[in-house]
C-alpha cells in the first residue's frame, strides 16, 4: 500500500496542495520553499498514530503549537486540513482508504487543539464521520483523534499501522560520533541518528548481520580501501559500535570505529540501513550531502532497485543536479516547489507545458527543472560585503 494522493490546506508553507504521488517522488525547490515541511506532514501522521505517547496534542505541541503550523497566508480560514489517499498501486481509479483530518485552536480557555472533523472512507464507503453524537455530548473528546486510539480505530487500524511504520532518518554525523556529549535525550523516533547504533543493536542478530553484509559490499565500492564492516560491543560497558577494516601495510592494523568514519561514510551507512530496514513509507532529505558526485549519480538506480525489491514508497528531497541527471527519473515522479505571495505551490513538471517540451527534447530533470528553483536575484549574492 502507498499514499497515492495528498491534499493539504494551511499546512506550514502551503496554502493549498492537491497532488498525486507515485511509489517514488523527488521533491525539488529553493531553500526554505518547504521541502522539509512537506515531508513533515507524514511524520505528523506517524506521531498521531503511535501507541507510545503520541497523539494530536503532542504532535502539535512538538511543532511549537498550531500557530506555527498554520500557513501565514491562511488569513480568515483558521483550520489546518490533511487528507491522504491510500492505494495498492499508483493510478488506481479509487483509493483503498481515505483519511481526512481538520483541526483548529480554541480561541479561549485552554486554547487546545480541537478536531473540526475526522473522516475515513474504506473504498467508497464512509466508515467514520466526526464529530459524532458522542463528541457533541462531550466536547473534550475532540482533543483526540480516533486514529490514535486503539479502542476506536479497529475498523481502520490498517491505516493507523501504515502511518505508524513511516521511516525517517536524516543522519547527522556529529550526533552519532559524539552522542555521549549531548546529554539531552534524542527526539522521538531519533530522526537525526543520535542513537543510530542502538537502532542497529536492537535489531535481531540474524537480520542485523544480513543487512550489514549487504552494506559492507556497497561500502567496499564507495569507500576507498574499506575491506570489512562489522558490529561489536565495548568489552567494558557493552556499548554498541560499528568497526571497519581498511587496507593497511600491517595486518589487522587498519581497524576504525564509527567516531573515525568520514561524514560521507556515516551518511551512506544511514541511507543503506534505512533502505533495508522495512517496507514502510521512507522519507529522505538530501541524501547527497557529504557524498562524492560520482556516488550521488548512482543513488537513483540503487534506491530504485532496493525499493522495488521491498515494494515500498519513497519521498526524497534534493538539490543535487548529479542525482537528478538520472535518465530513469520520470517527470511524473517530481514535485516542483515554488514560492509565491500565497505561500508555496506544488506542481508536477511533466504537466507544465514548457517543462514537458524540454523533457520531450531529451533534457534531464536536472536541466529542465532545477533552473526553476533558482532564486530570482541570486546573482546579487556575489556583491555581498
Amino acid at each position: 500500500m502507498l499514499i497515492s494522493r495528498i491534499i493539504l490546506k494551511n499546512w506550514r508553507n502551503f496554502r493549498k496542495v492537491n497532488v498525486p504521488l507515485r511509489d517514488r517522488m523527488f521533491l525539488v525547490g529553493a531553500n526554505a520553499s518547504g521541502k522539509s515541511n512537506f515531508l513533515d506532514v507524514f511524520r505528523f501522521l506517524r506521531e498521531l498514530s503511535t501507541t507510545q505517547g503520541g497523539g494530536l496534542q503532542k504532535a502539535v505541541a512538538d511543532r511549537g503549537g498550531l500557530t506555527k503550523l498554520r500557513c501565514l497566508a491562511a488569513r480568515k480560514e483558521p483550520d489546518i486540513e490533511i487528507e491522504v489517499h491510500l492505494s495498492n498501486n499508483p493510478g488506481d481509479e479509487y483509493p483503498s482508504w481515505r483519511y481526512q483530518l481538520s483541526f483548529y485552536q480554541e480561541t479561549r480557555g485552554k486554547r487546545q487543539t480541537l478536531l473540526r472533523s475526522e473522516q475515513v472512507w474504506k473504498g467508497q464507503e464512509q466508515i467514520l464521520l466526526r464529530p459524532d453524537a458522542d463528541d457533541k455530548q462531550d466536547e473534550a473528546r475532540l482533543s483526540q483523534t480516533h486514529l490514535e486510539q486503539i479502542n476506536t480505530n479497529k475498523e481502520f487500524r490498517e491505516v493507523a499501522e501504515f502511518f505508524d511504520k513511516t521511516t525517517y532518518l536524516h543522519l547527522v554525523p556529529q550526533l552519532l560520533r559524539y552522542s555521549s556529549m549531548f546529554p539531552a535525550s534524542p527526539l522521538e523516533n531519533d530522526p537525526f541518528g543520535q542513537e543510530f547504533l542502538k537502532r542497529i543493536a536492537n535489531t535481531p542478530e540474524k537480520t542485523r548481520n544480513s543487512r550489514l553484509e549487504k552494506i559492507e559490499k556497497a561500502l567496499q565500492v564507495a569507500v576507498p580501501k574499506l575491506k570489512e564492516l562489522k558490529f561489536l560491543r565495548d568489552k567494558t560497558d557493552s556499548k554498541p559500535h560499528l568497526a571497519a577494516l581498511y587496507e593497511h601495510w600491517r595486518p589487522n592494523a587498519g581497524w576504525q570505529q564509527e567516531d573515525q568514519f568520514s561524514d560521507g561514510t556515516l551518511r551512506l551507512l544511514g541511507l543503506f540501513w534505512s533502505l533495508l530496514e522495512n517496507d514502510s513509507l521512507l522519507l529522505l532529505e538530501e541524501p547527497e550531502l557529504s557524498l562524492n558526485g560520482a556516488i550521488v549519480r548512482q543513488l537513483p538506480a540503487l534506491i530504485f532497485r532496493i525499493q522495488r525489491q521491498r515494494k515500498r514508497q519513497l519521498l526524497l528531497s534534493t538539490h543535487s543536479a548529479d542525482l537528478l541527471q538520472d535518465e530513469g527519473i520520470d517527470g511524473r515522479e517530481v514535485l516542483l516547489l515554488q514560492v509565491d505571495k500565497e505561500g508555496t505551490r506544488i506542481s508536477i513538471p511533466a504537466e507544465l507545458t514548457e517543462v514537458r517540451a524540454l523533457l520531450d527534447a531529451g533534457l534531464s530533470i536536472a536541466d529542465a527543472v532545477l533552473p526553476r528553483t533558482k532564486p530570482e536575484q541570486v546573482n546579487q549574492l556575489s556583491t555581498f560585503e
